[in-house]
């Protein structure tokens, strides 16, 4: 019967939804598009133009219409995205395990799954997802993380760990006698972000040389993998088997197994932050999907926050040159340290706006839905709705984030804009960039990712002047976006 209605709808160009505002119509075949707006095996490796599709032809001259999209074929219940901050704002804060409220959607996470485990707090819904929460709410959140003895304990093993990197990367500079060196910083940070968590996170004990030659490029792959596993998993896996390739993969998911041990080997004395889990955890099996998902998420989300910053500031030398200014004299990065690097902060704020990690978050509507928005207008989203919330484009709205607003434009790396906003009365609250999602499913590790990027960006900076080599670096999307040039510079010693 659900598929009759929604087959009607479709066919007499009914719109599914209700309320103060509609979304307006995406067509399938439409001319003037980068591609077709779902993923497959052509186009699922540019996910930021899929997103651009279902905008092309968005030309009404309402913007709630222009920002809000709904594709409706084949008798499925309708596919929503939307890049408009005040929808999904209202709906991160209506998901959870609440009748009615939305959920996760995991079909673009089912590759992810199968390689990480179901039980996982990215990939669980309902009670078992509330569980898997509870359980990372001690030793990832700022109540503990920001305790003066816990904080100071990992700050200085943090520190410690990225000053060892960098004295090579100086001493390297020295021997060479040159003015500059170049290098993509992205292959640098990614076995400091996986040697941070392992080691001194969850006091493990692995060579960094270990991790750069072989753990580092297996979650690569495997990560990769995962992608097309979820697209076209049916091909994927007659392609192994034609190829041998899946030897290679097996491979792959033993370093991640073998990683994972690592990381738990400090449960038993609760070494590193282990003390910190609460109480006795009585399904392994989950612990083991959740550890697997926190090591990809330092290799893919940390990575691309440090490189996404250090490449912005690469082409502001002048910007470059006030943060050292802030952040030169500063030997201990405590809460108050950090606080009173304004300027830093800044720039990370704005990395996270303009260039997020996590460029969308999908859920779905578990009931037909009233959603409403801080102005108290309201739209009723069906039952079975795909949701894809673009945060990518989101981020660049210029209605929200443009100079009518903050004084600069939105497409625009300006870490001032944070200071216009805060006269203005407008706090991150208030106008959120959603760089760690919001609401009841906000990443758990978004204190810890926040103190390694600003560690790694500052250490960095009171070390190396740098520059990029390209004059323009595009995005490219994969589980998480980088920089298309892995963050190319040309570094010299200060």
């Amino acid at each position: 019967m659900i598929f009759l209605k929604n087959l009607w709808q479709q066919l007499m160009g009914i719109n599914p939804f209700k309320g103060d505002m509609l979304p307006s119509r995406v067509y399938v075949f439409e001319r003037g598009r980068p591609c077709l707006p779902f993923p497959h095996l052509l186009n699922y490796k540019t996910p930021l133009s899929i997103f651009d599709a279902f905008y092309t032809n968005a030309k009404s001259p309402d913007l709630f219409e222009r920002d809000n999209r709904y594709l409706y074929v084949m008798g499925m219940p309708p596919v929503f995205i939307t890049r408009d901050p005040s929808v999904i704002k209202a709906i991160l804060l209506a998901t959870g395990d609440k009748p009615g409220q939305f959920d996760r959607d995991t079909a673009p996470m089912t590759g992810i799954a199968r390689a990480t485990g179901v039980n996982s707090l990215l990939y669980a819904n309902g009670k078992v997802w509330r569980k898997q929460k509870q359980m990372s709410a001690g030793p990832f959140g700022k109540g503990t993380l920001f305790q003066p003895e816990e904080f100071h304990e990992f700050e200085k093993t943090f520190r410690k760990t990225i000053e060892k990197r960098l004295i090579v990367l100086r001493d390297a500079q020295n021997i060479s006698k040159k003015n500059f060196s170049r290098i993509e910083i992205e292959q640098e940070i990614q076995p400091i972000m996986l040697e941070m968590l392992v080691n001194n996170f969850f006091g493990g004990s692995v060579e960094y040389k270990e991790l750069r030659e072989r753990y580092v490029p297996a979650l690569l792959s495997l990560i990769d993998y995962m992608i097309t596993d979820t697209v076209a998993p049916n091909f994927s896996a007659i392609h192994q088997f034609v190829t041998g390739e899946n030897v290679v993969v097996q491979q792959w998911r033993e370093a991640l197994e073998d990683l994972t041990d690592i990381a738990l080997a400090g449960k038993a004395e609760k070494a590193g932050h282990w003390k910190n889990f609460i109480g006795d955890v009585e399904d392994e099996e989950a612990l083991r999907s959740n550890i697997r998902v926190f090591l990809a998420g330092a290799l893919e989300a940390t990575t691309s926050f440090a490189t996404w910053t250090l490449s912005h500031l690469s082409r502001q030398p002048e910007l470059q040159e006030q943060v050292y200014n802030e952040i030169k004299d500063i030997d201990v990065y405590d809460p108050e340290s950090l606080t009173e690097a304004k300027l830093l902060n800044h720039c990370l704020n704005e990395t996270l706006r303009l260039t997020p990690s996590l460029y969308f978050f999908p859920r779905k509507a578990t009931a037909d839905t009233w959603l409403k928005l801080d102005d108290t207008r309201k739209i009723m989203i069906p039952k079975g709705t795909t949701i894809r919330l673009d945060i990518w484009n989101a981020n660049r709205n210029e209605f929200f984030w443009g100079k009518d607003v903050s004084g600069y434009l939105a497409d625009a790396y300006v870490p001032a804009r944070w200071d216009v906003l805060a006269k203005e009365g407008i706090s991150r609250k208030n106008l959120t960039h959603f760089g760690f999602g919001l609401g009841a499913r906000v990443c758990p590790g978004q204190f810890l990712g926040q103190l390694e990027v600003g560690l790694v960006v500052g250490a960095f900076i009171k070390v190396f002047k740098f520059k990029a080599v390209n004059n323009i670096t595009g995005a490219r999307a994969g589980v998480t976006t980088k920089p298309d040039d892995g963050t190319l510079i040309d570094f010299e010693l200060r």
